[in-house]
């Protein structure tokens, strides 16, 4: 499996981004696909959350409203759509893949930065 995240950059304060998350190396039914980030001396935190197969999307409490997941069967891409950023949503932004059930994600992408100016 690989996960490729693009679409990070540096963005002012208010401003909107789209990040994606491309995914190959095999079938997705059954996977959950999530984004994380993390910030420069801060622990990795969960963004959002969405299964292949359809269902709610889960949102950290801190994003609801403002970020966005989404996915693209067709192309195994899964979105994340990021409005109104502030400065503390600069961090490295990482979409992962796990098993519907399980709490551990098993796959992760490289990362993409992801920097808000005030």
């Amino acid at each position: 499996v690989q996960l490729v995240e693009s679409g990070g950059g540096l963005v002012q304060a208010g401003d909107s981004l789209r990040l994606s998350c491309a995914a190959s190396g095999r079938t997705f039914s059954g996977k959950v696909m999530g984004w994380f980030r993390q910030a420069p001396g801060k622990e990795r935190e969960f963004v959002a959350s969405i299964s292949w197969i359809g269902g709610t999307p889960n949102y950290s409490d801190s994003m609801k409203g403002r970020f966005s997941i989404s996915r693209d069967n067709a192309k195994n891409t899964v979105t994340l759509l990021m409005n109104s950023l502030k400065p503390e949503d600069t961090a490295v932004y990482y979409c992962a893949m796990r098993d519907v059930g399980r709490t551990r994600y098993d796959y992760w992408g490289q990362g993409t930065q992801v920097t808000v100016s005030s």
